[in-house]
């Protein structure tokens, strides 16, 4: 029996939602049926950002934001059924991530805060809403994050032996895939620092293909200064954001050297962080092939520079789409599936990638 469920995806790029429709069947066959990205305005990605990076928000402000985010992830959803001609009864469930603005999991009191009303996408789709998906893994004891390795696992099985999969999102995550367990974390920045410290310099948003940081120089004492930060030492199970990772840390970092770079030179050196991270993660993990996903993976530049560093251990690099499924909508299937696993009664958390004291079923369900 087929089933169409529909996934919601907003990142710690705070650039837009990603909504997918896609299909899934008893049998564990997936389809991607349409896809749809809606950008965020700049007032409303700043807003985003800033509540992810402030030490005081106020109260009125996250409401405000979680109703309009919730508006656009509506919007979306019935965009897609009318493009698609379907009725709101014919799909079984949205999945939706929400966003996160804070996350601490290891913290005195462990929580993951993703905003969203999703009693109001539920209203205004006229579809069973699901959503919440972190915490619960949380509270079995484990990090609540990274979610899509349990997606990862199911969906690319065919992969090949020792390969990884590599998500560069604003965070890197990366997912293991073993013939019987897997196991994954997240490796550090992605494109949380790049695109940040870009638009401090351009107004941009991001550095298309990374041209500007290819113009730079790189400050091996940069590099080396944040390759120490203690997160990168730690071993997994881990998780991190932007409430660790961000403009004020590489700031301290710039402060510490005491020095003056072009910013340019800096941007270059942020490539080559989240190059080496990724690679030297992936070695670690004795991986033979790479298949990329996420929009890091249109970072020219820094695609560039993982292949270069990748080849000199002789490990392949790839993309998802090789695997059957386009390097945009990994992330959003993978809530797709999770909804689908909640409805189904079947855990949606891999143990091995959050350390959760085992499998549980996730999310909460706003029903119509």
């Amino acid at each position: 029996m087929k089933a169409l469920y529909i996934g919601l995806m907003s990142g710690t790029s705070a650039d837009g939602v990603d909504a997918v429709l896609v299909e899934i069947d008893h049998y564990d066959h997936f389809k991607l049926v349409d896809t749809l990205a809606v950008n965020y305005s700049p007032d409303f990605r700043q807003r985003l950002l800033h509540l992810a990076l402030a030490d005081q928000i106020q109260r009125t402000e996250i409401g405000s934001i979680s109703y309009l985010l919730s508006q656009q992830f509506a919007d979306a959803c019935n965009k897609l059924l009318q493009r698609n001609k379907l009725e709101p009864h014919k799909i079984s469930a949205i999945g939706s991530h929400g966003h996160t603005i804070d996350h601490a999991p290891e913290s005195n009191t462990p929580y993951s805060v993703q905003i969203g009303d999703h009693s109001l996408i539920a209203e205004k789709t006229g579809i069973t809403t699901i959503a919440d998906f972190r915490s619960r893994d949380i509270a079995a004891g484990g990090q609540g994050a990274p979610l899509v390795p349990a997606f990862h696992q199911w969906l690319f099985r065919q992969a090949p032996v020792h390969s990884a999969i590599l998500n560069i999102g604003g965070i890197s995550n990366i997912t293991v895939l073993k013939k019987s367990t897997s196991k994954g974390y997240d490796c550090g920045p992605g494109n949380c620092l790049i695109d940040s410290w870009h638009q401090q310099n351009t107004g941009e948003s991001f550095d298309s293909e990374g041209q500007y940081a290819r113009k730079g120089t790189l400050i091996p004492a940069l590099l080396n200064s944040m390759l120490s930060d203690s997160f990168f030492q730690q071993p997994p199970p881990k998780s991190t954001g932007r409430e660790h990772f961000n403009l004020s840390w590489l700031q301290k970092h710039l402060t510490a050297l005491d020095s003056d770079f072009s910013w340019q030179d800096v941007a270059r050196t942020l490539v080559e962080l989240t190059a080496v991270l990724n690679i030297e993660t992936s070695q670690r993990e004795a991986c033979q092939q790479i298949y990329l996903c996420g929009g890091g993976s249109h970072n020219q530049f820094l695609v560039e520079r993982m292949s270069l560093l990748a080849k000199e251990i002789d490990i392949s690099i790839n993309n998802t789409q090789a695997l059957g499924l386009d390097v945009d909508w990994v992330e959003a299937s993978a809530f797709a599936w999770l909804a689908h696993q909640t409805l189904s009664g079947l855990p949606g958390n891999l143990p091995t990638a959050t350390g959760a004291k085992g499998s549980r079923i996730l999310g909460a369900i706003y029903p119509v």
